[in-house]
């Protein structure tokens, strides 16, 4: 018991003590952190191109993220959908421009070389242009219901942002 006192005594006895249990407090409570909270994944960006080969896997991926909300919407039974699009993904390449310009007499020309950025023999894509929406046809088990069909036609508008005379729904 003695000990235990004499032990208590010379915390005390330390200057400033406080400051060094808040800052061993501080670092407990990081570690903890760090060790249980688990770490988010590095997910990609859902629409990345990098998921899809090509226009048909992206209109696939559409439809069945379509039909995951669209069967979710009361009195909507089975539902089945197809996107058409308008062509296929369009890219945007990192270029590099040089202007040369010459002077012959009186006139001036300048001609501008743009020469595409690889690395690794791979263009550096800057910007990915997805394909319009042409259409979509939805089938679904209560659509005959007009108040459905217009909470379908709804959906359908504000997730693909399509104007009503391109979406068709049957029953």
């Amino acid at each position: 018991m003695d000990k235990l006192k004499d032990f208590v005594k010379k915390i005390k006895s330390v200057r400033h003590i406080e400051i060094y249990l808040a800052v061993i407090i501080g670092l407990i409570v990081i570690m903890c952190y760090f060790l249980f909270v688990s770490k988010p994944e590095n997910k990609k960006e859902e629409n990345s191109t990098e998921n899809y080969s090509n226009a048909q896997e992206y209109a696939d991926y559409l439809e069945n993220k379509l039909c995951n909300v669209l069967s979710n919407i009361t009195g909507v039974g089975d539902v089945s959908a197809i996107i058409t699009l308008d062509g296929g993904f369009t890219y945007e390449y990192a270029v590099d421009s040089e202007t040369n310009t010459t002077n012959s007499g009186s006139s001036e020309t300048s001609v501008t070389v743009d020469t595409t950025i690889l690395v690794n023999g791979e263009p550096i894509v800057v910007k990915v242009i997805y394909p319009e929406i042409k259409g979509v046809v939805i089938v679904a088990d209560g659509s005959e219901n007009f108040a459905i069909k217009m909470n379908i036609m709804e959906a359908v508008q504000t997730l693909l942002n399509v104007e009503t005379n391109s979406i068709t729904i049957l029953s």
